[in-house]
């Protein structure tokens, strides 16, 4: 597993009924690794996961693996209402071919340090895939700080990589103080990647990407090799788009956008509805302008 570079948080491809559109998952992963993106994380917040099915899940694992074959890894998020169920998703994802694992803690359940190292340390211990640790405390109330990031790579050498999506940049630098170059930190949150990397982090786990693949890969490129005045211009024209990934209704919103660029459909899972209102005349607005901008880039 590769936790370097532009990775995809990939959208669930939706018919009209709800069901899995697997052909447009398929060319969807395609999309995303021909555009320079380095691999992909499947099934987490973005991919609608907590409205999928264990067997579904397995189902959009495999159709990832054989859309990308060598080319790139695929990682699956982990997340369950139980320990139980999340180690068995776990070893189901090796056996589907994925390379890695990006490891949540529990849906709603959000307790202390004992509890939640004993639930991300079973789903880790249960395979020996790579596994990305999902910081994210914001959504789920559970905040693993970087001194028990630290215990947990002291104790599990597949523990590979962090998803810093706290909202606080200074937590990648407290995240390499304590463990130093063991684990791989990765941007969480569009709106904070070019902070993120002159931070250290190594990699982005992207949102608007699976729009802008081109642009974020870019993006990520100027900003991972120094050059600040073009990270600055393209941050500049990307940053009201990458917004749309830290609101409630990030999901729809990247969804609309993927349909107006002609590579899915809005379609989304209840209790998610498609935007309307306020909401859509927002997106509407803030994709004319990118459109118009683009151009002057």
């Amino acid at each position: 597993m590769n936790w370097k570079g532009v990775i995809p948080a990939l959208t669930t491809n939706l018919k009209a009924d709800l069901s899995i559109d697997h052909p447009a998952l398929a060319a969807h992963c395609t999309w995303m690794i021909e555009s320079g993106c380095s691999g992909i994380v499947a099934c987490g917040s973005l991919g609608e996961a907590a409205t999928l099915s264990f067997e579904e899940k397995i189902a959009i694992a495999r159709t990832c693996v054989a859309a990308v074959g060598q080319r790139a890894p695929v990682a699956l998020g982990i997340a369950s209402l139980s320990t139980v169920e999340a180690v068995a998703l776990a070893n189901a994802a090796e056996a589907s071919g994925c390379s890695g694992l990006m490891v949540l803690p529990p849906y709603v359940y959000s307790s202390d340090w004992r509890e939640m190292k004993a639930h991300v340390g079973a789903v880790i211990k249960a395979t020996k895939l790579s596994c990305m640790l999902y910081n994210n405390p914001v959504a789920y109330k559970t905040d693993f700080l970087p001194e028990q990031i630290a215990e947990l790579a002291a104790e599990h050498a597949n523990l590979h990589a962090v998803k810093e999506s706290s909202g606080d940049v200074h937590r990648v630098t407290a995240i390499k103080v304590v463990t130093g170059r063991r684990l791989d930190i990765l941007v969480g949150m569009d709106d904070a990647i070019v902070e993120g990397v002159y931070a250290g982090a190594v990699g982005w786990v992207a949102g608007l990407v699976n729009a802008f693949p081109e642009e974020s890969v870019s993006l990520f490129g100027f900003a991972n090799r120094g050059d600040k005045a073009r990270a600055a211009a393209l941050y500049s024209w990307f940053l009201p788009l990458l917004l749309l990934d830290t609101v409630p209704k990030f999901v729809q919103f990247i969804k609309w956008m993927q349909a107006e660029v002609g590579q899915g459909t809005p379609h989304v899972r209840p209790p998610r509805l498609p935007l309307a209102g306020a909401d859509l005349d927002l997106a509407r607005t803030v994709l004319a302008k990118a459109r118009k901008e683009h151009q002057e880039l």
